[in-house]
């Protein structure tokens, strides 16, 4: 009887146990496939966009998202410019941010890169508003709505991240730079959706106003199924004794990291690469 009690004891703490490494591998996954990918973007950005202004080509942002470049409002460009370098330091400075063992060997690196982190995504956050309010959107009122939103929400989630960092409070620190980091990677994904999109249901519901109905779902789906995922990992970090939680968070990182990966996949083939190589082609 008493060696029935102990297996009986012994096997959740088993589960446990292997529910948490399998949480923990599957965060790490994610995060390494998400900074190869964002690496990729983030070279992207810097040949398409940040290439062009030296060059004066400038009219060439407007052949992925038309209305983005506009000679005659420097204000609204000033502000994407800001939105988008920032964007891409965001891309490549997150996932070191999440590593647990520079976090734990370089405290200072962390709190310096830390603080580049969240000034990047608070410039982002105001940068892209700044766009909104000066010139609004391709898409009318429900983009002005959904971008001016993920905006708002990339400046509240920097500003908490760094407010209870200085706090002390680290617990409460990480769950805002994991949701911080999950919102971060939206102007990525927002992409890669449109991408997959485009090669399966060949670009049906959109427009090339951006008002078609998958145009006004993406607006909004961009980043809150990503901050879905960031509390549902959250949750699973909060909830030790509950291994059905940490195996449903451990099943969409993975599925995530899947899409993620196929969709890096795809770009670099078919887009990212394509455009960094023309960009130094031209050179």
């Amino acid at each position: 009887m008493a060696s029935m009690i102990e297996e009986t004891v012994a096997r959740p703490s088993m589960t446990g146990r292997w529910s948490s490494v399998g949480l923990r591998w599957a965060g790490i996954g994610l995060v390494a496939v998400s900074w190869v990918s964002a690496a990729f973007f983030g070279a992207y950005i810097l040949a398409f966009y940040a290439g062009a202004i030296p060059s004066h080509r400038l009219e060439q942002w407007n052949s992925n998202l038309p209305g983005l470049y506009d000679s005659g409002n420097p204000a609204a460009f000033l502000a994407m410019a800001a939105h988008l370098v920032t964007g891409g330091t965001l891309l490549l400075l997150g996932p070191i941010q999440l590593i647990g063992a520079l976090r734990r060997r370089w405290p200072p690196l962390h709190r310096w890169l830390g603080r580049l982190y969240v000034l990047a995504a608070g410039l982002a956050g105001f940068g892209g508003l700044g766009f909104i309010l000066g010139k609004g959107t391709i898409g009318g009122l429900p983009m002005d709505v959904g971008f001016g939103l993920y905006g708002a929400l990339m400046v509240v989630a920097s500003t908490e991240t760094y407010r209870n960092a200085r706090a002390r409070r680290i617990e409460i620190h990480r769950a805002w730079a994991i949701r911080l980091f999950a919102l971060a990677i939206g102007s990525w994904l927002y992409r890669m959706d449109y991408g997959f999109w485009l090669l399966i249901a060949k670009g049906a519901g959109h427009t090339h106003g951006f008002d078609g109905p998958f145009d006004v779902v993406m607006v909004f789906f961009f980043y809150l199924p990503n901050l879905a995922i960031a509390e549902l990992f959250i949750r699973a970090r909060q909830a030790p004794s509950h291994d059905g939680v940490r195996l449903a968070a451990t099943l969409v990182l993975n599925v995530a990291t899947f899409f993620v990966a196929l969709g890096t996949y795809y770009f670099i083939r078919f887009y990212w690469g394509p455009a960094i190589v023309g960009a130094f082609s031209a050179v």
